[in-house]
């Protein structure tokens, strides 16, 4: 079965992360094809461990303007994965506004560098909290009044190819990826009988704010003086299957779209990797 011209006309979705990169890209192409859009990203609150600026209320704004360039209706809202009243509010204003929930993106998320016996603690929980807790709270405030709705929905979440393979430097990353995973697995069990599918797609590497910044850079090619990012695409080329070195952020909205599709109905408690092949190198 393929997709419809506009598979989700009808359809309220909701992506935390919009801002910007991947949760820009997602919220605009289920526009596109239809929805209108729930659009969150993190409002003043510091994430002090990772080396890079947040999305800001202009990004934010720019996904709303995307969104209603497609002709679709978009609400607005900032708010923290840490925060689970934030979360449930931001449901409750979207729904209010636009009607039911029936497609989540749980997209929201970050990353930094450390070796794991010089990490802080505090670097250790605010990734967990982000990654893997937020991912969690996003489910626990949206999947409710999906469930009592009963027109049944799609979630899927944003895992990684750290979801099935440990990195130095990223310890921390890894454990909430992986932990997605399971997450993943048994709220699609919980939530079948109710008619939702939950699946993951795990990117490759994304050339977004989150990988094209200094410490990235240093991560990759620590025995450069000056690395910029173009320095990255012989190490990561090594990495994949087709040479190479990034994944188009539009690869993984496509994925993302196709899993919240009608062509994929059949599908859920699935881990799709969308990585040039790095994990079956």
């Amino acid at each position: 079965m393929g997709m419809p011209e506009k598979p989700f006309e009808g359809k309220v979705a909701l992506v935390t992360g919009a801002g910007r990169g991947q949760g820009r890209s997602h919220a605009v192409r289920f526009a596109e094809l239809g929805a209108d859009v729930i659009v969150i990203d993190i409002d003043a609150t510091p994430v002090s461990s990772i080396p890079y600026e947040l999305a800001t209320a202009e990004d934010l704004e720019e996904t709303v303007r995307l969104v209603e360039q497609a002709d679709r209706r978009a609400v607005a809202v900032r708010a923290d994965v840490r925060s689970l009243p934030a979360l449930e509010e931001a449901v409750a204003r979207g729904r209010e506004e636009l009607g039911e929930i029936g497609i989540v993106c749980a997209n929201a998320g970050i990353v930094s560098f450390r070796k794991s016996l010089e990490m802080s603690e505090e670097t250790w929980l605010e990734m967990i909290d982000v990654n893997l807790n937020g991912v969690w709270r996003t489910i626990r405030a949206a999947a409710p009044p999906m469930v009592a709705a009963g027109e049944g929905g799609v979630i899927v979440l944003t895992a990684s190819t750290a979801s099935f393979r440990g990195h130095p430097n990223l310890s921390h990353y890894a454990a909430a990826k992986h932990g997605l995973i399971g997450l993943m697995k048994a709220v699609a069990g919980e939530l079948g009988p109710e008619g939702i599918r939950v699946n993951a797609v795990c990117p490759g590497p994304v050339l977004t704010p989150m990988m094209d910044h200094e410490a990235a850079y240093r991560l990759f090619r620590p025995e450069l003086e000056d690395p910029g990012v173009s320095d990255l695409d012989p190490i990561l080329s090594q990495l994949s299957l087709t040479g190479e070195p990034w994944v188009d952020v539009s690869d993984i909205t496509d994925a993302v779209v196709w899993l919240a599709s009608p062509a994929a109905r059949n599908i859920t408690g699935v881990a799709l990797p969308v990585d040039i092949g790095q994990l079956a190198k």
